[in-house]
C-alpha cells in the first residue's frame, strides 16, 4: 500500500501542494486528476524521491528507499525514450535499472510487442517508429519488471480508440496481478473507465476524493434524461429545471436545482403511460471536473 500523508512542497512562493493525504491499496486504481499546475507533476516527483517535501510518503508502511524504486513503474507524460537505441536495447537497458537481468527479460520482449501489437521489429530503432508505438514501447519499459507501485501519466495520449483500448486491459491485468496504481489523464472517461477511486486537486489542494460513486454521489441525481413529444419549451417550464438541452430523437437532458424533482416530473410527462427513456443520474466525471476546477 501507498501512503501519502500531509504532503506540502513550495517553490518559492508558489505552493505546489497544501496538505495532500491520500493512499491507494494492493490491488486498487487511483486516479489523479486537476488542470494543468494543479501539482499531479510535483505528486509523482514526490513519490518517486525527485523532490524534497514536508509530510511523509510510505510504501508498505516503510520510506520509499532505493530498493522501492525497483518496484516502482514510471510511465511520464514526456516520451523519454532514446531514439537512437533499438526496441529491445531501450526495453532491456532500463529492465536492467531496475535490477533484472538482460536474459530474463530479452526471452520477453516478442510477446509484449505482440501483446501490445507493436508495429515492427524488436531490432527497429526507436526514432523509426510512429509516436502511438513510440508510446507502447514506453509502456512496455513500465511493465515489464513487473512493478507492484505503477504511476501512468497520461498513459494513452496519442493513440487511437482501439490502441487504448489494448493499453486498458493491460492496465486493469496488473490491477488484477496486485499492483497498485496511479492514473492521470485529462479524459474523464478514460478515468471513469478504469479507477476504483480518484483525487481531484486544484492548485496544490485536494477538492475532491473518495470512490467514483461517492464522489458523482456527493453531486446527487441531479441529470434527467427523458425521451417525450414535449416540445421544450414546455420542459423548460417544469418545475425545478434549470436548463434544456435538446439531443435528438426527442431526447432531452434536463438539469434540476435537486433530484427531489424528480418523480414529480416523471408524473407530469408519463400521466400513467409508458415513455422510452427516464434516467435520472448524477453528474459526469467530466461535468464535476469542470464545476469544481472552475473551467467554463
Amino acid at each position: 500500500m501507498l501512503k501519502v500523508e500531509h504532503v506540502s512542497k513550495h517553490f518559492g512562493d508558489v505552493k505546489a501542494l497544501n496538505d495532500v493525504s491520500f493512499s491507494i491499496a494492493d490491488g486498487e486504481i487511483m486516479g489523479l486528476i486537476g488542470q494543468n499546475g494543479a501539482g499531479k507533476s510535483t505528486s509523482f516527483h514526490s513519490i518517486l524521491n525527485f523532490l524534497k517535501f514536508d509530510g511523509a510518503i510510505s510504501w508498505n508502511d516503510a520510506p520509499i528507499s532505493e530498493e522501492v524504486f525497483d518496484q516502482i513503474g514510471y510511465l511520464p507524460e514526456e516520451r523519454s525514450l532514446m531514439p537512437k537505441l533499438t526496441i529491445e536495447q531501450q526495453i532491456v537497458y532500463l529492465a536492467k535499472l531496475k535490477g533484472k537481468k538482460a536474459k530474463d527479460i530479452k526471452p520477453q520482449i516478442d510477446q509484449w510487442m505482440e501483446k501490445f501489437a507493436v508495429k515492427g521489429k524488436k531490432t527497429d530503432k526507436i526514432k523509426d517508429l510512429s509516436k502511438g508505438n513510440q508510446q507502447k514501447v514506453q509502456l512496455i519499459c513500465t511493465l515489464i519488471h513487473r512493478p507492484s507501485l505503477i504511476i501512468l501519466d497520461e498513459p494513452f495520449s496519442g493513440l487511437d480508440p482501439v490502441n487504448s483500448d489494448l493499453l486498458k486491459r493491460a492496465v486493469l491485468a496488473e490491477k488484477a496481478n496486485g499492483a497498485s496504481i496511479i492514473f492521470s489523464s485529462h479524459d474523464m472517461s478514460n478515468v471513469e473507465e478504469v479507477c476504483d477511486s480518484l483525487v481531484m486537486l486544484k492548485t496544490g489542494n485536494v477538492v475532491l476524493s473518495g470512490s467514483l460513486d461517492e464522489v458523482r454521489g456527493q453531486f446527487g441525481k441531479t441529470e434527467l434524461f427523458v425521451v417525450t413529444d414535449w416540445p421544450i419549451e414546455k420542459l423548460r417550464e417544469l418545475p425545478m429545471v434549470n436548463t434544456v438541452e435538446s439531443l435528438c430523437n426527442g431526447r432531452f437532458l434536463l438539469r434540476l436545482d435537486s433530484e427531489q424533482a424528480g418523480p414529480a416530473i416523471f408524473d407530469q410527462l408519463t400521466k400513467g403511460h409508458y415513455i422510452e427513456e427516464f434516467s435520472q443520474r448524477p453528474p459526469t466525471l467530466d461535468e464535476i471536473f469542470r464545476m469544481k476546477v472552475g473551467e467554463k
